[in-house]
């Protein structure tokens, strides 16, 4: 988030910030929630400037639509949802030039006008015409531009899981685009995810030919590896990820991982803030997790590492380390 009177915000900060407006709204905030509010205020310059930057997004919001705001602030997700679903419909009507900054890197505009997309801890599998089964991840969008030429799916945002499929003998290629090249699948099965560097595969069966951008070479990626892929070039081909494709069937799989890292992808299924404090950010852990039920998965975790959870209000959630008794 950039562009509106301050540098970027990050997306947990966003969160954040959207949660507390959330919390403002419903009118459910007590005297010590705005305590907490305004220790979290006061805490970074770069949570000032969020809820600055949300204000202005609002005060453009009731100037542009109106009758419309109110409408919508009768949910308790009405913030969330004039943040994250009306933003296409806006932009379509030059209402809200603004927002085409705000959302930027976290929120790409081809997310809300992609052919197919999926919300915060949402899947969705798709069977196209050829009989490819493609699957979105947690807040995924995608393009598919079937031509005479090729099939084509354009990843916009989040993460695919595609088998492709050859009915009728169709020998087109299959090819999945992002802004940092193209992946022509080889008659196989793989997932594409984009992440803040880069693209990453993760072929599961067969091989998948890697092309970047601006670069003229193709590279073969064989069953079993991974490999993350920029405009410039590919980098080094590794083995994949233990549990890479586990979140098509509703599960998290990692093994000897950060603790942060394994909070960082369950937030992705869930909406509001999740962090993890510094002290306990470096543990490692092994296991399955499921990802429709956010809250049971951290649970989990108690058992084995010395953590508490701490819940300040359902959308901010904090994995600590235990208090001794």
């Amino acid at each position: 988030m950039k562009g509106m009177n301050g540098a970027p915000v990050s997306a947990p900060v966003l969160d954040a910030a959207i949660n507390w407006q959330l919390c403002f709204d419903a009118g459910s905030d007590s005297a010590q929630q705005r305590a907490e509010f305004e220790r979290w205020h006061a805490a970074s310059e770069e949570h000032a400037r969020a809820w600055r930057q949300l204000g202005m997004l609002d005060q453009r919001f009731a100037a542009a639509a109106g009758p419309a705001r109110k409408a919508l602030q009768q949910s308790r997700v009405g913030l969330r949802q004039r943040v994250r679903k009306l933003g296409g419909g806006l932009a379509s009507l030059v209402l809200l030039g603004g927002l085409l900054n705000w959302i930027n890197l976290h929120q790409p505009l081809g997310y809300w006008l992609a052919d197919q997309r999926t919300g915060t801890g949402e899947t969705r599998s798709l069977r196209l015409d050829d009989g490819t089964l493609v699957s979105l991840a947690t807040h995924s969008a995608v393009d598919i531009r079937f031509t005479a030429k090729e099939r084509l799916i354009v990843l916009h945002d989040g993460e695919i899981s595609v088998e492709t499929g050859h009915k009728d003998n169709d020998r087109r290629p299959f090819v999945v685009a992002t802004d940092d090249g193209r992946l022509r699948a080889l008659g196989t099965r793989f997932l594409v995810r984009l992440e803040s560097d880069g693209t990453r595969l993760s072929v599961l069966q067969s091989a998948v030919a890697a092309k970047p951008h601006d670069s003229g070479e193709e590279q073969v990626v064989q069953e079993g590896h991974q490999v993350l892929m920029n405009h410039e070039r590919l980098g080094r081909i590794d083995t994949l990820a233990v549990g890479a494709d586990a979140w098509t069937r509703g599960m998290l799989v990692v093994d000897n991982v950060r603790l942060a890292d394994l909070v960082g992808e369950l937030g992705r299924y869930r909406s509001g803030y999740l962090g993890v404090a510094p002290e306990v950010a470096d543990l490692r852990i092994t296991g399955s997790f499921p990802l429709h039920d956010t809250d049971l998965a951290l649970k989990s975790l108690l058992p084995t590492l010395p953590v508490q959870v701490q819940q300040r209000t359902p959308w901010w959630v904090t994995v600590v380390a235990r208090a001794d008794k």
